[in-house]
């Protein structure tokens, strides 16, 4: 007999289509279509536990209410701390009582000792007598504890804050007569490596770097580049070089000397104004502040200036740099000699002031420097004259310019240091001007000022070849200068196999400017020379080579044949607002051997001035050199002040 079904009560239905969900009941919901009727998957078994597992070994459930008494708090801490110092202390003391053979011998007495010994050890009194006595010194014991560990603990946390705030750089530097350096850029490691050396002989300098990083990144960055400071000491402040506030705390008014730093882009040239202003409020507008500053593009150079005071001097980067390129292009080697007289590792201009120069003919005044070389002269007012006629004398308040190994080297002589005639060259026969054909590869901001320089300088019918992608170098003229678009990634190879390096006379190889997010610029300027350097190896021919670098630990690594030269922009400028900052009274050299149209340092073959295959002395040469001179003087006025500027000056030039 089948079974009869019976269909469930309506409090059972309804109990099977509703499910629970927080405090109240909810329809469940029905599948609809062909999942009405599926099956539900079937579930593995549990795996099945042993007697006694509970999730886990002892060392396990140990460890876990370890943890979780630890997590109680200070309490439970302190607790633990106590248990295992007892834990300690009191068998130690045990073994220590009962082995000592002069200790008590009845068991009280041991246990006395015991605890006395235990109460020394920490911190508890370990008085014995009555049980008040001893819950009373273990009260008083506990008190002195919490007392000393209170007073320790505001000690540490005080000192800690201090500490915390110093690596912030947020305290006044309480110095004079330091140097403060302003903003981060590629030219901070050379500034402060050239002070580092300027201090080398002197008495110990401080430099103040202030610049919106971090301090401790800034303190190890220089650790790093820098080394050993020696005699320097390097004080690093966090701040916004534009924020009178944070500026004031380097104390820029009772220092020597102020570096503002250059930005990596152009177009935050405006924050060096910005800069300067700050500097100027800081400092008042009375103080005639030496500062030394820098901007990239030239449309920021009049109002740097006129921010920066009477007492500033400005340089433009891309004009300095586009005109060691220039010279460097018809003199490979120029660099060098550069760099030798803008850093404090060999020979630098100083300006002597002696009363015995006064009434001397500047012959007479640099025949009398028997290991420096007379450049010129500066006049009491601070105009400058290099390569000044021979009988220009020198009157009271005037200074000789010389290039000397050292400030002691600068000392001039009662008698002039006798010379050789006979070793004296006669006059070269005068040279023709050959027409150039030059090669620039790649094209950057500068580059159109490279192209005007030449055209001024080069002779007439040279020519210029000029190969960069399209987008970058677009339409380029020169005045006096046949200039050639090529179209053409240097970067790759084939793109110079279809140059002819023997028939140039220079190339010039050029990076791209630097941009945020992208890559190096000296990455694409080291493939561009080592295709040069293969193509020079297949054809044979050999090519005087200036390039252009951002970094000067790349020229290590450049693949390029011997003889050629590199111009790195950022080391120079940076070697040359250290000179300027130490002396400002180079300030007018600088910028007249920097200006365009002023005088230039050439290379010339030794033997237009002494005769060839014979030891000459150096006075020989300095005499030699003397009468090879032109007699055109170059003025430069001071910069600043009522004196015109340099920009204006004359343009007759001494080469």
């Amino acid at each position: 007999m089948r079974g009869k079904i019976t269909p469930p009560p309506p409090g059972a239905r309804h109990a099977a289509d509703v499910r629970k969900e927080g405090d109240g009941a909810v329809p469940r919901q029905r599948a609809t279509g062909p999942q009405r009727y599926r099956r539900p998957t079937p579930r593995p078994p549990a795996p099945r536990r042993r007697a006694g597992d509970r999730g886990g070994g002892v060392e396990a459930r140990v460890r876990y209410w370890f943890d979780t008494t630890l997590a109680h708090g200070t309490s439970a801490l302190v607790g633990w701390l106590a248990l295992a110092c007892l834990a300690v202390v009191v068998p130690v003391s045990v073994l220590l009582v009962w082995t000592d053979q002069r200790g008590p011998m009845a068991t009280e007495s041991k246990i006395a000792a015991v605890w006395r010994s235990t109460g020394q050890t920490m911190r508890l009194g370990g008085e014995v007598g009555p049980p008040l006595r001893v819950a009373l010194s273990v009260l008083l014991a506990l008190v002195a504890l919490f007392y000393v560990s209170t007073l320790v603990s505001l000690i540490t946390a005080g000192i800690t804050d201090r500490l915390i705030a110093l690596r912030r750089g947020h305290s006044t530097v309480l110095e004079s007569g330091h140097t403060v350096i302003l903003g981060w850029s590629e030219q901070m490691q050379t500034v402060v490596s050239e002070l580092v050396a300027a201090n080398a002989g002197r008495r110990p300098g401080v430099v103040a770097v202030l610049a919106d990083r971090d301090p401790a990144e800034m303190e190890e960055d220089l650790r790093a580049d820098v080394g050993d400071t020696g005699r320097t000491r390097l004080i690093i402040r966090s701040g916004r070089p534009t924020d009178p506030t944070a500026l004031a705390r380097v104390s820029p008014a009772t220092a020597d000397s102020v570096v503002v730093l250059p930005r990596d882009d152009p177009a935050e040239d405006a924050e060096i104004v910005k800069t300067l202003l700050s500097l100027r409020a800081v400092v008042g507008e009375d103080r005639d502040l030496p500062v030394v500053a820098a901007v990239r593009d030239d449309r920021y150079l009049a109002a740097a200036r006129l921010a920066g005071g009477p007492g500033a001097t400005v340089l433009e980067i891309d004009d300095v740099s586009a005109r060691l390129l220039v010279q460097c292009a018809r003199r490979p080697g120029l660099s060098l000699v550069h760099q030798e007289l803008l850093d404090y590792a060999g020979d630098e201009f100083y300006t002597v002031r002696d009363p015995a120069l006064t009434g001397r003919t500047f012959r007479e005044a640099a025949a009398a420097c028997p290991v420096s070389s007379a450049v010129g002269v500066v006049r009491a007012d601070g105009v400058l004259t290099l390569c000044p006629p021979a009988a220009l004398r020198l009157a009271d308040g005037d200074g000789l310019v010389v290039i000397a190994r050292d400030r002691d080297a600068t000392r001039p002589e009662p008698v002039a240091a006798p010379y050789d005639p006979t070793a004296v060259a006669g006059a070269p026969p005068p040279r023709a001007p050959v027409p150039e054909r030059l090669l620039m590869l790649g094209w950057n901001r500068r580059a159109r000022r490279i192209v005007d320089r030449l055209a001024r300088s080069a002779p007439p019918g040279s020519s210029l070849e000029v190969v960069a992608e399209r987008r970058a170098a677009g339409r380029a003229a020169g005045d006096g200068l046949t200039v050639t678009l090529r179209q053409g990634d240097p970067t790759r190879r084939e793109t110079l196999e279809g140059l002819d390096l023997a028939t140039y006379h220079g190339v010039i190889v050029l990076g791209p400017d630097r941009r945020p997010g992208q890559d190096d610029p000296d990455d694409r300027t080291l493939v561009t020379l080592l295709h040069l350097r293969a193509r020079e190896r297949e054809t044979g021919a050999r090519v005087p080579v200036v390039t252009e670098m951002t970094d000067d630990r790349n020229r290590l690594i450049a693949p390029v044949a011997p003889g050629a030269d590199f111009v790195v922009s950022g080391k120079l400028i940076g070697l040359l607002m250290t000179q300027i900052s130490q002396n400002p009274r180079l300030a007018c050299v600088f910028e007249e051997l920097f200006a365009p149209g002023g005088t230039t340092i050439q290379l010339r073959p030794a033997g237009d001035f002494v005769r060839t295959g014979q030891v000459a002395s150096f006075a020989t040469v300095a005499e030699a050199a003397s009468r090879r001179a032109r007699t055109t003087p170059r003025t430069r006025r001071p910069v600043g002040g009522s004196a015109r500027s340099a920009s204006s000056a004359g343009r007759s030039a001494c080469r």
